[in-house]
Parts: structure tokens; sequence; C-alpha cells
């Protein structure tokens, strides 16, 4: 199974690129981010025609977040939350959902938790404090979720580099928004519930990254930031075998300034 993570930064723009890298490299699940979209207008018939289902949560002209899953791996999207205990946040940026085929057994159904993580703006900002009271929040749910299904993969746009391996100058970055101590120890927190960085069971080199700003020609020069995660519980650590970012799409015409990540699993192994 080859599940995907993908801040499309508005999927009414990137639709033509998301449909043509799902006929490309034809992953099972995907997790999108930034979609931009409020539920009416989702484009479930352009999906279902490149062969996905969706279950989603949007908004008008910001945030939304969406899992999608290629037919036959699944029945439908089973216990689908969009909002978490104690936070009361009206932007659209959790989407919890159970996939798999139920008729297989609990050890080929995946909880998938998508997180669009909130900015923060600039380190002591209003926005810096809500971030991270938004994680603490996520935390707190992620923690009763891996009680109940231990097969849990948390993905998405979190918004933090993990360590300095995952920023092109980290001097020059330094303590600044993203890169934050207190940021850091947040994601950390998650991680400590017994969650991985899947890329970083394969990879420890520095110099990979996900998100490039569209200025400087910063993809180019490779001036970037691996802030798009995969996460897996340690039941799920066994049946890892790969795991990539695929820098590809970052090259097309009108690319979002995120590039997919995956992972690949090999769920016979649990």
């Amino acid at each position: 199974m080859k599940i995907a993570s993908w801040n499309v930064n508005s999927l009414k723009v990137r639709l033509p690129q998301l449909t043509q890298w799902l006929a490309d490299t034809r992953p099972d699940v995907v997790a999108l981010q930034e979609t931009k979209l409020e539920d009416a207008k989702f484009p479930v018939d352009e999906l279902a025609a490149a062969g996905y289902r969706a279950v989603y949560s949007g908004q008008k002209t910001y945030n939304g977040v969406a899992i999608l899953a290629r037919d036959g791996v699944h029945d439908d999207f089973g216990e689908v939350v969009t909002d978490i205990p104690g936070l009361h946040d009206p932007q659209r940026r959790i989407l919890a959902a159970s996939v798999g085929d139920p008729a297989s057994g609990p050890r080929q159904t995946l909880r998938v938790v998508n997180l669009y993580v909130v900015n923060g703006k600039a380190v002591g900002d209003e926005k810096y404090a809500y971030k991270l009271d938004w994680l603490a929040k996520v935390r707190e749910f992620l923690a009763h979720e891996l009680e109940r299904h231990p097969n849990l993969v948390v993905l998405g746009d979190f918004n933090i580099c993990p360590d300095d391996r995952d920023v092109y100058d980290p001097v020059a970055w330094g303590a600044d928004i993203l890169c934050s101590p207190p940021e850091r120890a947040a994601l950390k927190a998650i991680t400590d519930l017994g969650l991985h960085d899947s890329f970083r069971l394969f990879q420890a080199e520095p110099g990979h990254y996900s998100w490039w700003d569209y200025r400087q020609a910063a993809f180019r020069r490779n001036m970037g930031l691996r802030i798009d995660l995969i996460l897996i519980g340690d039941a799920l650590k066994s049946a890892a075998t790969a795991a990539a970012i695929d820098r590809e799409p970052r090259r097309w015409e009108r690319p979002s300034d995120h590039t997919p990540v995956t992972l690949d699993l090999d769920l016979r192994t649990t």
C-alpha cells in the first residue's frame, strides 16, 4: 500500500497536476491540504473518473483537507472526524478516517489523520501562541486515537522542521517560525506518543525538502524545508518498506510550493 501527503495549495488550480500524478503513481491513499474549496465545490466527479473516492472538509479561500482512497482499497471511509474535543476552530485543518477493507480484518485497515498545522506567522505573535495550543490539543486527540487504532498514520503539512537536517540554512533560520524550539518540542511531544517520522526510517542525511518558496529560484537552488511528514505508530513500523519525497511535480507548470511525500507499507507483515 502506498500512502501520500500533498499540500496542493488550491485544488481548483492544481487539479490537473493532481490527476496527472495519481495516474502516474497510483497511490492507494492520499491526504491533501490547502484544498481551499467549499465542500459543495469539491471535485468529486473528476476524482471518481481518476479512480478515487474522497472524504473532505473544506472552506472558501483558505485551508481545507481531504483524504482520497483508490477504488478497490476500501468499501467506505469509517469513523470520519472533522473536529476534535476542546479545539473550537472554524478553520478546516483536521480530518480523520478509517481506510481499508473491513472484510480483511483490522490489520488491513488504517486509521488516517490528516493535519494542516497552523503556520503561526511569527514567534511571539498571537497566532504562534494559538499554534502551540492547537498542537497540544491535537496531541491529546492523537493519544486517544492511538489507543483505539494501532495502525495509525498521521500525515500532512506540519509547518515545523523536525530538526536542522530539515532546513537548507539552519543558521539563517535560527529559532524563527517553523524552526523554533517550542514548535519542535510540540512536534516531539506528538512523536513521543509512539509515532515515527517514516522518512527518517530510511534517510538520515540532510538536504531533503518538501517545500520551496516560489521566490529566489529556491527550488532550483534547493533552498527548502522538510515540513510535510508521514508519522506511523509502532504497529506499522515493521511494515514500512520505503519512504520518499517526489520532487517531480514541483518541476511542473504552475506547481504547488509543496511536493508529495510518500510511504510504502506491506501490511502482510503486521
